[in-house]
């Protein structure tokens, strides 16, 4: 009896743990893992704490937007324009600071502005059954107009202390924005796996018409994961902006292709119904990885971005085969 037991114990652990090295998650652990050897032996600055600083500093911008994307990928939408909307809520916050404004009122300013942009995208989407696609490329065009038109062309400088230690103040020697990303993946990724609300966008994406039929409030739903990941993205945008002290008409330019990206490799679908936050941590972490390597080995920035788009390309095209392979089982 107790032989029996043990086989069966040993069955399920097997099993568990055959499904834990199927998850994409793992995958990207080990390639992760990989990577970083590799740069040891190539690269003496690769391990030393300036350079990992600066790798989370730089994942921690693609990472808190990741966490957004991924839950509207999951849901079957697409948002093309969060860098716009990062851009648009630094300018926003710089004005109103170099207006005399108080600190969180500006901040405030900011984040409503990004949030207003997310809601827009979801009225067109949801509403008005606009292509995703469409709308967020004709949102991201006019919001790079619009900042052209209230920053003038110009970067906005001077922004108070009291304003840039968010981005640049450190706890226990590590930066705030290091922290705050850390912060908001952990809760992501328990709100998605563990919440009734969140767990609604996967049934969205796997079947629309399914989703409505139960019950599911389709509308409601796309239009709040276009505000959150506008929102996150403006948080971003507070965080970038107060690290350099200043807000540009430019920044976020090309960010969501490797936001993007980074959410394909972790396992998110373009059509939808698949995706997790940690997946996409993992993934926006080996783009930024990936950048720093490169970096490191001396190669050139136009040699970088050809590789970024053909890792884009190799992520989708994967995406569609997994789909495919998947249709036939069925």
């Amino acid at each position: 009896m107790t032989q029996n037991h043990d086989s069966k114990t040993a069955r399920s652990l097997a099993e568990r743990l055959k499904e834990i090295i199927a998850q994409r998650e793992f995958s990207l652990f080990l390639v992760l893992i990989l990577a970083g050897t590799f740069m040891s032996f190539m690269s003496p600055v690769f391990f030393t704490w300036a350079n990992i600083e600066a790798i989370l500093l730089a994942l921690s911008v693609d990472a808190i937007i990741a966490v957004g994307m991924v839950v509207l990928l999951i849901s079957g939408g697409l948002d093309l324009s969060i860098g716009s909307t990062l851009g648009l809520t630094g300018v926003v916050t710089g004005l109103c600071l170099n207006a005399g404004l108080p600190v969180w009122m500006a901040v405030l300013a900011g984040l409503v502005s990004a949030v207003l942009v997310g809601m827009g995208n979801g009225l067109l989407v949801a509403r008005l059954k606009i292509n995703p696609f469409i709308t967020t490329l004709g949102m991201q065009m006019m919001i790079r107009g619009l900042l052209l038109v209230i920053a003038k062309g110009r970067a906005v400088l001077n922004l108070p202390e009291s304003f840039t230690i968010i981005g640049q103040g450190r706890l226990l020697t590590v930066q705030y924005p290091i922290y705050i990303m850390l912060v908001l993946v952990v809760i992501g990724e328990i709100l998605v796996r563990n919440t009734r609300f969140f767990r609604q966008s996967y049934y969205i994406g796997g079947n629309e018409k399914a989703a409505r039929l139960s019950g599911i409030n389709v509308d409601r739903v796309k239009i709040f994961n276009y505000c959150l990941v506008a929102a996150l993205a403006g948080v971003a945008g507070l965080l970038i902006t107060a690290r350099f002290g200043s807000s540009s008409v430019t920044v976020g330019s090309g960010l969501e292709l490797r936001v993007i990206t980074a959410t394909i490799i972790g396992g998110a679908s373009l059509n939808g119904g698949e995706g997790s936050v940690l997946g996409a941590f993992l993934g926006a972490m080996f783009m930024a990885v990936l950048a720093n390597s490169l970096n490191l080995l001396g190669v050139d920035v136009y040699w970088q971005n050809l590789i970024t788009g053909l890792i884009l390309i190799v992520a989708v095209v994967i995406d569609v085969l997994n789909e495919q392979r998947k249709t036939r089982q069925k």
